[in-house]
């Protein structure tokens, strides 16, 4: 089974939220619906601005851990790579 490495933010260079799942539609929805309680919803961190697609669950959740140890400029700059404007791409998931 795969996994998702997913980057959620509030605004750009805002707050960040690193976050690991098997079913990205359904995870980011619940982000973004107030369903996930802790950080996210304490921070209104709802926008996805970063995903990645691994094709092992525990490729994923070693990324994650990678990622959660990052600095927050390294985050911020894989994040503008591939999404120089921040932009939600909650369409580009559901679509």
């Amino acid at each position: 089974m795969g996994g998702f490495v997913y980057i959620l933010a509030n605004m750009r260079r805002g707050r960040t939220y690193i976050g690991v799942t098997n079913d990205l539609v359904r995870r980011v929805y619940e982000h973004r619906q107030g369903l996930a309680d802790g950080h996210t919803k304490r921070n209104n961190i709802k926008r996805l601005v970063y995903f990645e697609e691994h094709a092992a669950i525990d490729a994923a959740i070693q990324r994650e851990t990678s990622l959660k140890r990052w600095y927050q400029q390294w985050k911020w700059a894989l994040i503008e790579q591939n999404n120089p404007d921040w932009r939600d791409l909650w369409d580009e998931i559901v679509h």
